[in-house]
């Protein structure tokens, strides 16, 4: 990040891919960038750039000064400057030499060799990287001088196994622990440490061989001393250098990229011959072209075989573009810019290409092609031809999520003009959300001064922005099973596409199911990081997004949690819960107490009673602590950090001394478990300090005690109190498969502490107002540094570390732990959106079934039409005799509607349909599940698709 924020970067060609770079890049966070271009916009521009508005065509202005005072709104931090001098043959070069990097769109090939002689020769070399989008393809290339030392080639985080044996041979042979797979690669580095015996080991690296999914060699061991227990082995990231050379046109790999490489090079000399690119669909260019294109490819070192049908639709489509695509190479290009500047992952060497040959187009369109209307969508109507176009724009899509996906979905919906048909097409959107400061490095159609503000109907908004003539409807609703009468089938069936942009499986897995039973196709996308996902579900021609499973997301046990912390997830996320269960979860009970008792003498004349009060305890122990003063809000916290930092570690040392063994001999304390040591309270400690001053301010902030800047910095250690050890000790749980328990038990002696406490309070007159039976509970909120709530995690998280000799984490780190931050980047986005429409032709596979000679698949629905007289027996006849099978049960949702086992269900085969089912008011069907029996004997019935079923015949 530091590298990034430092980092000059010059770019010049601000249209649909320049900007797109733009975008990236600056949301990314690079010190200044330099935009450069000489044209003026045109209504070409308004189909590709999503930052030029109508009125910049009108007064003709340039397209970099256009553009600038837009892309300067995306990140204040970033200085933003835009050039209009001439960039040619001819140009003095040496201004270049101040950027850490240069990026070239829309620029000759000769002009290109030029500026990457003069960047490749510099000292350090300024790091040079061109993209191109032609029509239906595109190219990009890198180089980044002679030698490029790359820090960390793939980003992740290093990797700790914990070690269960190392044996004393050669090579020795390390052993993970049991279910944990240490998921490494031979030839990577580990260093160890804590391990007990082999104690040289400590702190040496050593480069591994795998051996098997929890084992590999670390070289001789033969020689050290006998292992004896614990031990981590960490990943240790090697530094690895990587060499490029100004732009070479013979070098690139595999036959297949030769071919697009031959139609570029040609397109580049048609250029140089003919001043102009090639018409749009002319055959005679098209060949002309290709002549070009065989005579290039004798004079390369491996002769590759031209690829006529790309040269050709290349020549066709060069004038086009599609926004699409320039999403995606941008989104490549911007992080092969980070890559450059910041050392960190592997870029590419040297040439990268995509092209998507549109073979859903036949030659005799093109005459279509050749039209221009004179609008924003001639660049794309040059790619796709007319007709296609149309159908962009009498769409219906639903887009689900507004996040940065969907940003990057509705800004390439605005220049594809989605839902602009006249009198065809829609765009719904919908997203629950407010935005977040922590939004905007990567939501791009959102600015500062729309936080707290919902997603949906900001970024509705900005794509009117960018087209004015897209219809757009927005929704503030969580599409989920209580919202099916707003997104209901009928809402589904007029869909002709829905577009996830979402953040979790489970609301994919749903909305996937009313796809499947509505028959609507479904594109499903996510990023993580530098990574990402593109899915295309089309009925009958592919799988459901349900018909895979995610694996499941590993939960940490209950008892690593509460006693055993090996890593510093654990106790980032015991520092969550913490917070969760102090400032959360028990104000929101004791307040909910006072709702249903409204005055302490009531609760203490029906405890004296005998009633028992569910909860009661818990919330007069609450009561009974009570702070009523910034002085009283520190000591409650000073007890916190005793209980939490001191007595927990006293506690388990007791209930599991040092030497404590296993039934098997083995000792208690060892990898993973750590054993812990009390912390002792040192004022001077920032780190203990830290956690005093936040977790005084948030039960401050609960118990609504006021308190200053000032109050908090005339705090003195007389108001920290030294407290006594604990007086009694829990059971400590071991067993990793015991959940949270719901409930904690109360014993008797705590009920009449609590009568006395309440007693005591009544007598003394402190409860006597409303005030005191009401607290403010807090919703955790990562993005306001003021609020203190990152502070108490870190904190807590970091003294809690040290207790169990864990590294600690720094804030950041601990933000994005305890937040559940999805590591996201615009690049990926950027990159993932603009592949989403560009694979929606793939086909992924067949999901079918074949039972009893009959097949079918998810997408298959049977249909059967009654009468009002129809019996369940009828039913299952017309279902016997339409389908060929033998039903044996029906069931409507959870509802057993005939299942012959179930006593009384066979007289039911004589009630009518309309007796044992009703539709909803607006439906005039039902949907149940018909089972079978197989032709396997001994095997379970199996559920055929699901039957709707019709009150009476639909009129055709």
């Amino acid at each position: 990040m530091q590298k990034m924020a430092q980092s000059h970067v010059f770019l010049s060609g601000i249209g649909g891919l320049g900007v797109e770079i733009a975008k990236n890049i600056i949301l990314a966070g690079v010190k200044a960038l330099t935009v450069h271009d000489t044209k003026h916009c045109t209504k070409w521009d308004l189909g590709i750039n999503f930052f030029i508005h109508e009125d910049d065509v009108t007064s003709q202005r340039n397209r970099a000064e256009a553009t600038l005072p837009r892309i300067a709104e995306l990140n204040p931090y970033v200085h933003v400057a835009a050039s209009t001098v001439p960039l040619d043959e001819t140009t003095d070069l040496s201004f270049l030499k101040h950027y850490q990097c240069v990026i070239l769109t829309e620029v000759s090939l000769l002009l290109q060799k030029k500026i990457n002689d003069f960047c490749h020769s510099q000292q350090p070399p300024v790091k040079f990287i061109s993209a191109d989008v032609y029509g239906v393809c595109s190219r990009l290339f890198c180089d980044f001088g002679d030698e490029f030392e790359v820090l960390d080639s793939t980003g992740e985080e290093p990797k700790e196994i914990f070690i269960s044996n190392i044996t004393q041979s050669n090579p020795g042979i390390v052993t993970c622990l049991e279910n944990h797979p240490h998921r490494l690669e031979t030839g990577q580095f580990l260093t160890f440490r804590e391990v007990n015996g082999m104690s040289c080991l400590n702190g040496s690296t050593h480069q591994i061989t795998v051996v098997s999914p929890y084992s590999f060699s670390i070289g001789d061991t033969s020689g050290m001393e006998p292992y004896l227990h614990g031990g981590i082995a960490v990943q240790v990231k090697m530094p690895k250098m990587c060499y490029f050379v100004s732009v070479c046109l013979t070098e690139l790999g595999s036959q297949a990229p030769l071919q697009i490489h031959v139609a570029m090079l040609a397109l580049n000399h048609f250029q140089e011959n003919f001043g102009r690119r090639p018409n749009i669909g002319c055959l005679q260019d098209a060949e002309e072209m290709l002549k070009i294109a065989m005579s290039i490819s004798e004079t390369l070192e491996n002769k590759p075989q031209v690829n006529g049908d790309v040269v050709k639709w290349l020549s066709r489509t060069a004038q086009g573009f599609l926004p699409p695509l320039a999403a995606a190479v941008g989104g490549v290009a911007s992080q092969e810019v980070l890559k450059a500047v910041t050392g960190k992952f592997s870029p590419l060497q040297q040439w990268w290409y995509y092209h998507e040959v549109p073979d859903y187009l036949e030659v005799s369109c093109f005459c279509l092609l050749c039209l221009h209307r004179g609008d924003r969508y001639d660049a794309l109507r040059a790619c796709i031809g007319d007709s296609l176009c149309q159908k962009l724009h009498d769409l219906n899509v639903f887009l689900v999520g507004c996040g940065a996906i969907g940003c990057e979905m509705l800004k390439n919906f605005a220049l594809l003009g989605v839902g602009t048909g006249q009198d065809k097409g829609l765009v719904t959107i919908t997203d629950p959300d407010l935005i977040e400061k922590s939004n905007l490095n990567r939501q791009f159609l959102f600015r500062p001064h729309h936080i707290q503000k919902p997603k949906s109907y900001t970024a509705a908004e900005a794509t009117l922005n960018i087209n004015p003539y897209i219809k757009i409807d927005s929704d503030i609703n969580k599409v989920c099973p209580a919202t099916e009468n707003t997104y209901s089938d009928e809402f589904y069936t007029k869909q002709d596409v829905i577009v996830t942009a979402l953040d979790n499986v489970e609301a994919r897995r749903y909305i996937d199911s009313r796809c499947v039973a509505n028959l609507r196709p479904l594109i499903d996308s996510g990023t993580m990081g530098t990574k990402g996902h593109t899915e295309v579900i089309v009925p009958h021609l592919t799988e459901s997004y349900n018909s895979h499973r995610d694996p499941p997301e590993e939960e940490i046990p209950f008892c690593t949690l509460k006693s055993f912390p090996a890593a510093i997830e654990h106790t980032i996320q015991w520092a969550r819960d913490k917070f969760e269960s102090s400032f959360s979860h028990k104000p929101s009970l004791f307040n909910k107490f006072w709702q249903t008792y409204p005055s302490a003498e009531e609760v203490l004349q029906r405890i004296k009673s005998g009633e028992s009060l569910e909860g009661c305890f818990h919330v007069i122990k609450t009561l009974s602590r009570r702070p009523r003063s910034w002085t009283q809000c520190v000591e409650l916290a000073r007890v916190k950090f005793e209980k939490y930092f001191g007595h927990k570690a006293l506690q388990l040392l007791h209930s599991f001394p040092l030497d404590t063994r296993l039934k098997d001999g083995s000792l208690f304390w060892q990898s993973p478990k750590r054993p812990p040591f009390p912390v002792k309270f040192e004022f001077n400690d920032p780190l203990h300090y830290g956690f005093i001053v936040s977790t005084a301010k948030l039960f401050a902030t609960v118990y609504c005690v006021p308190f200053t800047e000032k109050v908090i910095q005339t705090l003195t250690v007389s108001c920290i109190l030294l407290l006594k050890h604990c007086t009694h000790l829990q059971v400590v749980q071991t067993d990793e498969t015991a959940r949270k328990p719901d409930h904690i038990p109360v014993s008797s002696e705590d009920e009449r502490n609590a009568v006395f406490q309440l007693e005591k309070s009544i007598l003394s007159n402190e409860v006597l107002e409303t005030a005191d039976l009401q607290m403010k509970p807090i919703s955790f909120e990562k993005d306001d540094d003021s609020n203190g709530h990152i502070d108490f995690v870190t904190a807590a998280s970091n003294l809690r570390a040290k207790m169990y000799n864990i590294e600690p984490a720094d804030r950041f780190k601990t933000k994005r732990i305890a937040g559940k931050i999805i590591p996201a980047i615009a690049t990926a986005t950027a990159a993932v959106s603009g592949l989403v429409r560009l694979i929606f032709k793939m086909c992924i596979s067949f999901c079918y079934c074949f039972l009893n000679g009959i097949s079918f698949t998810i997408w298959d629905r049977w249909t059967i039409y009654g009468k009002e007289d129809f019996t369940l027996l009828d039913f299952i006849n017309a279902v016997r005799e339409k389908y060929g099978i033998e039903p044996t049960m029906v069931v409507q949702g959870v509802k057993m509607l005939y299942v012959p086992v179930m006593p009384g269900h066979i007289k039911r085969l004589k009630l009518t349909m309309q007796k044992l089912v009703k539709p909803s008011a607006d439906k005039k069907y039902v949907d149940l599940t018909v089972s079978f029996a197989p032709e396997t004997d001994g095997e379970e019935d199996l559920p055929g698709p699901p039957v709707r079923y019709y009150f009476v015949q639909e009129d055709n």
